[in-house]
């Protein structure tokens, strides 16, 4: 098509974005505070500037729009937006910047960085900049959304089932063996058959995906030949980053996330997307104008008091603007096409405090969540919360509305304080391994509310966390400034890799004990990709700019590591295995049947049930809980009673051994040792035959179960056996 024979209809205002109709495209931009509007069309990615200048005459409820009759899908294109440039009064309109659309399915060309990106002038920052960014700037692509889905249906896997995954699109197959080259480090090899085998093997039922929205790679970052491999710089709310895909054409990107998707669903495992919704790559009010900053700085960004600058409380320069009615909708659209469009189970949003602030302090009936809660399609899918920003009060763990989950970072944090053998942390420990019900219950949220992590993608890798006391991120090109101090981690003698053998032993066992930990508290667990193979980044705890083999997963493993995979794979079984280790409600801490024990008692090691002074005793290291499952109230998923054990769960934080006594057990039955952590040579199930005490060894996890010598009975109540824990692995 050239350009002497384009004509323009006057179009629609919806939706926003750029929609082909089989016969042309309807392009929709909102600006409140425009003089004009420019669509610019490319007919290459290398083209230094567009070919055509299309004036869009019609604006409809601040939005302008037209209609381009015979455009198809893969055509390139930005926008030019016309308006006073009064840093001042907070407007940065710039003609000369080419423009993102911020509704783009797809990107066309991702950013060069060059100083015609920056709209203000380096010796006058209150005065435009005259340099045409065209030949730089990203573009957005028209895109055909067709795609066959097939049967493919969301696996809706409860919340109390569920065992999520954080993971790299690209770290995870970048370097698997079996995965094809052309394959690893795509939305493709993710889908791939060695791929998925390895989450199914493990027991996940979701995967989380660090960012996978575009994104922009900082200037700084570029310099030093690094880049943002972690993605929280986000820049196209709508298009999936083209530098997963295998084709790296726009639409082609589009498909291969699609393709991604079905793969997964059809192995019955979960996608949830880590989104970056509380502000964008432009960064600062030094940053580029790419998008939004150019289109309506006022609407789209919480600007200070001081128009020039940005309310920040995100860390990044800049805050979007959620307060406003159309930012919000931005945000909503976005959700809604990744659930939809694209068949995503949910999401995880990054700082999701900012979202909060109605004015300054949080608030959790803010409009975006009111917005979700009644929406029918955004409602009905995960949400997960990261309950903190860097603005004042930040911290809001427990403060979310009904129907979000939370990472859980007061449990990650005990956690680790108490294995590192801590005085005081006890009582807290107990808190958080029963479900964390002082922040979720009194507003009606149960243990699904708690995502209970011991790492995740920001800090220590589970094998680092036990191998050194400080950051090493010299790499990071920031002199080992950036990235957390305060990471509660032990190295046991030695900063780093050492061949001294105690010193191995001790941290594999306190790896396995971490992720025993885990996988036996109430709440959702989340294991961070590679952590199951004792993952090392060599100490770097801010790894977001390390897109090689420190962030990679390494599949060559170890004898040792595989071990470790063995007994990850071994916890995720017994998890799955035992209703009582992911109840639906909390713990009530009495008898649910009568002449029955509790169904959930806290032993010390002479077998009693901890007393309050006991609680309250700061050296103590050393608990036990007994989960009754016989009193377990919750129905399986078909209304049937289950016939759940009776586990015994034994911790031993402290650096001495202890004979902790074992509670009797019922005529007939005999009590199953099923993980000591002290013992990684051996993880198999097995009898234990010396009670009435078990040799609880130093810095140690036991867990037991209550094994009938008898057959099961059969419940005649409803004509069919009852049915046991183990029936319902991997629903």
């Amino acid at each position: 098509m050239t350009a002497g024979s384009i004509k323009v209809w006057p179009g629609s205002p919806t939706p926003l974005g750029a929609t082909w109709d089989g016969t042309g495209v309807n392009f929709a931009l909102y600006s409140a505070h425009a003089s004009a509007v420019e669509l610019c069309l490319f007919d290459s990615p290398y083209a230094d500037r567009e070919y055509v200048r299309i004036p869009l005459t019609e604006r409809t409820n601040l939005v302008w729009h037209g209609y381009v009759p015979q455009l198809r899908p893969g055509q390139l294109y930005g926008y030019r937006v016309h308006g006073s440039f009064d840093p001042p009064a907070g407007h940065r309109f710039n003609p000369t910047k080419l423009l993102l659309d911020p509704y783009t399915r797809a990107i066309g060309r991702r950013l060069r960085w060059h100083s015609s990106l920056f709209s203000y002038r380096k010796d006058a920052p209150d005065l435009p900049d005259e340099q045409d960014s065209a030949a730089w700037a990203p573009l957005g692509a028209v895109i055909d959304p067709a795609f066959t889905w097939g049967d493919d249906r969301p696996p809706r896997t409860p919340w109390a089932d569920t065992l999520i995954y954080e993971m790299h699109v690209r770290g995870f197959t970048q370097q698997h063996p079996d995965i094809p080259v052309e394959l690893r480090g795509t939305y493709l090899g993710l889908a791939s058959e060695p791929a998925i085998e390895h989450l199914k093997s493990l027991g996940v039922t979701a995967v989380e995906l660090l960012p996978i929205h575009a994104h922009l790679d900082e200037h700084h970052l570029l310099q030093q030949k690094l880049s943002n491999y972690w993605g929280y710089n986000s820049i196209g709310f709508f298009a999936p980053d083209p530098r997963y895909s295998v084709a790296r054409t726009p639409e082609d990107s589009v498909r291969e996330f699609k393709m991604m998707v079905r793969g997964l669903h059809a192995a019955g495992v979960e996608v949830l997307l880590d989104v970056v919704y509380n502000h964008t790559g432009e960064g600062s009010h030094l940053g580029p104008t790419v998008s939004l900053r150019g289109i309506d700085n006022p609407t789209y960004y919480r600007l200070g008091a001081d128009p020039r600058l940005y309310e920040d409380v995100t860390g990044t320069g800049n805050t979007v603007n959620v307060r406003h009615p159309q930012v919000l909708k931005l945000v909503l659209d976005s959700l809604r096409y990744w659930v939809t469009e694209m068949h995503v189970d949910g999401f995880r949003f990054d700082l999701a405090t900012a979202f909060g602030r109605e004015d300054h302090a949080y608030t959790p009936t803010a409009a975006l969540f009111r917005a979700i809660h009644q929406d029918p399609i955004l409602s009905q899918v995960k949400l997960i919360a990261e309950p903190w920003d860097l603005g004042e009060n930040g911290y809001q763990i427990g403060r979310f509305p009904i129907g979000w989950s939370e990472w859980n970072g007061k449990y990650r944090d005990t956690i680790r304080r108490f294995w590192r053998g801590e005085r005081g942390q006890l009582s807290e420990m107990a808190t958080r391994l029963a479900g964390s019900s002082d922040l979720y219950r009194t507003d009606g949220r149960g243990p699904e509310a708690s995502i209970n992590f011991v790492t995740c993608h920001d800090g220590f890798t589970l094998h680092d966390l036990v191998s050194y006391a400080r950051k090493h991120n010299e790499a990071n090109g920031e002199h080992n400034a950036d990235g957390e101090s305060n990471n509660l981690s032990a190295n046991f003698g030695v900063e780093g890799e050492t061949t001294d053998a105690a010193i191995v032993d001790r941290r594999w066992r306190q790896m396995r004990n971490f992720l025993a930990t885990l996988l036996v508290s109430q709440g959702v667990p989340m294991l961070t990709a590679g952590d199951e193979m004792g993952r090392t980044q060599g100490g770097n705890n801010n790894a977001y700019c390390q897109d090689n083999e420190v962030s990679w997963l390494s599949w060559d493993l170890t004898p040792a590591q595989q071990q470790f995979l063995d007994f990850t794979r071994l916890l995720i079984g017994l998890r799955h295995a035992h209703p009582i280790l992911r109840r639906r409600h909390f713990f009530e801490g009495r008898q649910l049947v009568p002449g029955s024990p509790k169904d959930l008692t806290w032993l010390d090691p002479s077998g009693g049930e901890m007393t309050p002074d006991a609680w309250q005793s700061p050296d103590r290291r050393i608990v036990g809980l007994q989960l009754y499952g016989l009193a377990l109230e919750e129905p399986d998923p078909r209304g049937e009673p289950f016939v759940e054990d009776v586990l015994l769960v034994l911790l031993n934080a402290d650096d001495v051994a202890v004979d902790f006594v074992l509670p009797g057990v019922a005529p007939g039955s005999q009590w199953v040792r099923l993980i000591d952590t002290a013992d990684g040579e051996d993880p198999q199930p097995s009898v234990f035959t010396g009670q009435p005490a078990y040799p609880l060894q130093e810095r140690s996890v036991v867990m037991l179960r209550q094994q009938r010598k008898v057959p099961l009975p059969v419940s005649r109540t409803r004509g069919r056996p009852r049915r046991r824990a183990a029936d319902f692995r991997s629903r």
